[in-house]
Order: C-alpha cells, then sequence, then structure tokens
C-alpha cells in the first residue's frame, strides 16, 4: 500500500500479505512517519467504507473520501460534494503504473520481504529524484 501527494509522488509505503481486508491495513499505513508531510484527505475505493475506518480517521483529522458500497445498509455518512474530489484518484492509479515499469516489482523474484521491499524503496526514490 502507498501514500502519494497531490501530484503522485509517494510519501509513505508498507508492504503487507495479500490476506488481511485492506481496510485493517490503511491504519497501518498512516502510522508510517511521514516526516514534515500531513495527510489532510485519504481518497480510496469501495474497500474502505467501513463506519469505523471513517470514524478512526476523523479523530486523527482526516477526511475519508471514498464511494459507499452498493449493499450498505446505513445512512450514507458523506455527501455527494467531496466525492468530486474522488476524480483524482487516477493520479494514485498513475503511480502505480509508474511502479509497474520497474519489472523486478511486477513479478517478484525475491523470497525474502526484505529484498523485495528494498527494491521497492528504490523503485520509489526513482520516481521522488525523476519528478524534482
Amino acid at each position: 500500500m502507498i501514500v502519494v501527494d497531490g501530484e503522485g509522488i509517494p510519501i509513505g509505503l508498507t508492504l503487507g500479505s495479500a490476506s488481511p481486508a485492506e481496510v485493517n491495513l490503511i491504519e497501518a499505513l498512516l502510522n508510517v512517519s511521514y516526516g514534515k508531510s500531513k495527510v489532510k484527505r485519504l481518497i480510496y475505493d469501495k474497500a474502505a467504507d467501513s463506519d469505523p475506518l471513517r470514524m478512526a480517521l476523523k479523530k486523527r483529522g482526516i477526511d475519508l473520501i471514498c464511494p459507499h458500497r452498493r449493499n450498505r445498509r446505513k445512512a450514507p455518512l458523506q455527501d455527494g460534494r467531496k466525492l468530486r474530489r474522488y476524480d483524482r484518484r487516477w493520479k494514485v492509479e498513475r503511480t502505480f503504473a509508474w511502479l509497474g515499469n520497474y519489472r523486478r516489482l511486477v513479478v517478484r523474484w525475491e523470497r525474502k520481504l526484505s529484498m523485495y521491499r528494498a527494491f521497492f524503496h528504490a523503485a520509489c526514490m526513482m520516481i521522488v529524484l525523476k519528478k524534482l
């Protein structure tokens, strides 16, 4: 999982197993140190539509912007005006496309997570250096 700024430049990342739900991994991602940058808004897909997650992020001062699931039983907690910002999600997808240019990350050849993490950090560093 990766956090990017408004231009699609990576500012934080975490690697984890693919088996847990994404909702459980979001808080671990935000606990990573970001230096001076402060996350104010989190734009995510429908996988993050969880009332407990929304409340936990609200306590941290983070506004979660994601569309509600179709099978939602409770009343919506956000109005449609905030979803206009959801159109900017393409910047996150573009960052994943940039990471896809590094073949070592697309096909995971390394058996150890530490080696894969090192290549992931190196790829993010290359993206940042290209944008400077």
